[in-house]
C-alpha cells in the first residue's frame, strides 16, 4: 500500500488547488468563513466521491493500462504539477495533469485510447464554456425569482446565506463524484484496489488538501479575476455544481478551476466585460496549457530516472 502515497500526494494537492473552488466565491464575498466552507466541502467530496465517483475512475484507467510502478510514476507527476501550480496560486485543472501524465505512460507503453482521450479533452473544451452559458442563465432566472420575493436586507442575507451553504455543498458533492477519479484511478488500473478502495481514499485525500492548503487558490478565484457580489457568487457556485455534476454522470473528470473560471467569466458578461482582469484570466489560461504537457514531460522524466542503471567502469 506504500505505492499509494503517490495517490494519496495527488489528492491532497487537488484539495488544495481545486476543490475549495466549490466554496471560494462564497469566502471572498464574505457570505461564509474559511472554516466553515472547508468542513463542508470535505464532507461533501467524501461522500461524492464514495457514492457517486464509479463513473470518471472507469473513464480514466481504460485510457491506458498501466503497471503498478507507471500509477505511481503517473501520480507523482500529476501531483508535482499541480503543487507547482498552487505554489504560483494559479488555479490549474488537475484533471489536466493526470490526463496529461497518463498520456506520457501511453507514450511509453505505446497502448493509448485515443477515442477516450478525444471524449476527454473535448468536455476539458466544454467545461468553462457551459459554466459560462449556464450562469448567464442562472443569473437572469434567479435575479427574476428574487427580486419578486421583495426581502429587507436582513432577510435577503439570510436566504442568500442559506442558499450559499446549500449551493456549495452541492457543487462539492459532484467535484467529489467527479474528481476522485484524477487521485486513484490509476492504481484501479493498475489492479491494486477496488473501486470502493480507490474512491474512499481518494475523496479522504482531497478532504485533507481542503482542510490544510486551499486558502490561497480561493482568494484568486474569488477576488483577483473579477468582484463578486454576494448574489453573484451564489450564481457562480451554482453554475459550476451543475457543470461539474453533467460530466460527473457522462463519467469524465473535468476541472472544477475552469468550471468556477467560467461562472465568473458568465457574470463578467452580465455585468460588463470590464469587471473580468484580463491579466489573471490570460495567467490561468498558460497554466491550463501547460499543465498536461508539464505533466507527460514530468513522467517521462520520472520512468527515465528510475530506470537508471548503473554501469561500472572496467
Amino acid at each position: 500500500m506504500f505505492s499509494l502515497l503517490g495517490g494519496i500526494f495527488l489528492g491532497w494537492s487537488l484539495g488544495a488547488n481545486d476543490a475549495a473552488n466549490v466554496f471560494g466565491t462564497a469566502v471572498s464575498s464574505k457570505m461564509l468563513k474559511f472554516w466553515t466552507s472547508a468542513c463542508l466541502a470535505s464532507f461533501f467530496v467524501l461522500l461524492g466521491a464514495v457514492l457517486s465517483g464509479r463513473a470518471g475512475i472507469e473513464t480514466l484507467k481504460g485510457l491506458t493500462s498501466f503497471e503498478l510502478q507507471q500509477a505511481v510514476i503517473s501520480s507523482i507527476a500529476a501531483a508535482l504539477t499541480v503543487t507547482m501550480m498552487t505554489v504560483l496560486k494559479l488555479p490549474v485543472s488537475t484533471s489536466q495533469s493526470v490526463v496529461g501524465a497518463i498520456l506520457g505512460i501511453g507514450i511509453l507503453n505505446n497502448r493509448l485510447n485515443l477515442v477516450g482521450l478525444g471524449k476527454v479533452v473535448a468536455c476539458w473544451v466544454g467545461t468553462p464554456i457551459g459554466a459560462a452559458i449556464i450562469a448567464v442563465i442562472l443569473y437572469y432566472g434567479s435575479a427574476v425569482v428574487y427580486n419578486g420575493l421583495n426581502l429587507n436586507l436582513f432577510n435577503a442575507d439570510i436566504l442568500l446565506r442559506l442558499c450559499m451553504i446549500a449551493a456549495g455543498s452541492y457543487g462539492a458533492y459532484a467535484l467529489g463524484a467527479n474528481n476522485v477519479a484524477n487521485v486513484t484511478a490509476v492504481f484501479v488500473g493498475a489492479g491494486l484496489i477496488s473501486v470502493f478502495s480507490a474512491a474512499l481514499i481518494g475523496g479522504l485525500s482531497i478532504a485533507l488538501g481542503i482542510m490544510t492548503f486551499s486558502r490561497p487558490v480561493m482568494e484568486t478565484v474569488g477576488k483577483k479575476l473579477v468582484n463578486l457580489d454576494p448574489f453573484s457568487a451564489l450564481i457562480v457556485v451554482l453554475a459550476l455544481a451543475v457543470t461539474v455534476h453533467i460530466y460527473a454522470v457522462i463519467g469524465v473528470p473535468v476541472s472544477t478551476s475552469q468550471g468556477v473560471i467560467g461562472g465568473v467569466l458568465g457574470i463578467g458578461i452580465v455585468r460588463g466585460v470590464n469587471t473580468v482582469s484580463r491579466r489573471t484570466l490570460r495567467n490561468i489560461l498558460i497554466g491550463w496549457i501547460l499543465t498536461p504537457v508539464v505533466a507527460c514531460f514530468l513522467a517521462l522524466v520520472l520512468n527515465f530516472l528510475i530506470h537508471l542503471r548503473y554501469i561500472p567502469s572496467q
